[in-house]
């Protein structure tokens, strides 16, 4: 199956909205913590209810710029498509199966993300001067986006992270 770009994002905004319906659903028959007298207000399942529907919304935006979207010529970049997906699933699957749990949670999303960025951050001109700054801004914008989202946790969410 070859996908061109608008029904591959049609097929993306339907997952999308399918996890996010999932996850407001999730969040709205989590027990309540109100006989134990706490506020309403500290639901557990509050946050997942606001990203399932924020994910739902963009989802929706997503399908309706896919429709106004020509559908590109036959023989297109499918292979492409498919082969950076699955690079997209194995840095993940790595992340989550390898580098949570092995190294603190900083380095782990450090490592993440700038080799994310490494991969998916657009062309690169050619000579070695272009990819060496390709890496250190990969490698900046990890450690400074990790180093935010642990800040993000620890102080916003009152979350200790390992």
């Amino acid at each position: 199956m070859q996908l061109d770009s608008a029904r591959a994002d049609r097929v993306a905004a339907m997952v999308l909205f399918a996890i996010g319906m999932a996850s407001l659903y999730g969040g709205w028959t989590m027990d309540r913590l109100e006989v134990r007298r706490i506020h309403p207000a500290s639901i557990p399942g509050l946050v997942p209810m606001i990203l399932g529907l924020l994910l739902a919304v963009c989802a929706g935006l997503l399908w309706l710029s896919a429709r106004r979207e020509r559908p590109a010529a036959e023989g297109g970049a499918g292979m492409e498509s498919w082969r950076d997906a699955g690079v997209a699933l194995g840095l993940c699957l790595v992340y989550a199966l390898v580098l949570v749990g092995n190294l603190t949670f900083f380095w782990a999303t450090a490592i993440f993300v700038a080799s994310f960025v490494a991969v998916f951050g657009g062309a690169v001109g050619p000579g070695g001067r272009a990819l060496f700054l390709r890496l250190a801004a990969a490698a900046g914008f990890g450690l400074a986006s990790s180093g935010l989202i642990a800040v993000l946790f620890r102080y916003a969410f009152l979350v200790r992270l390992p």
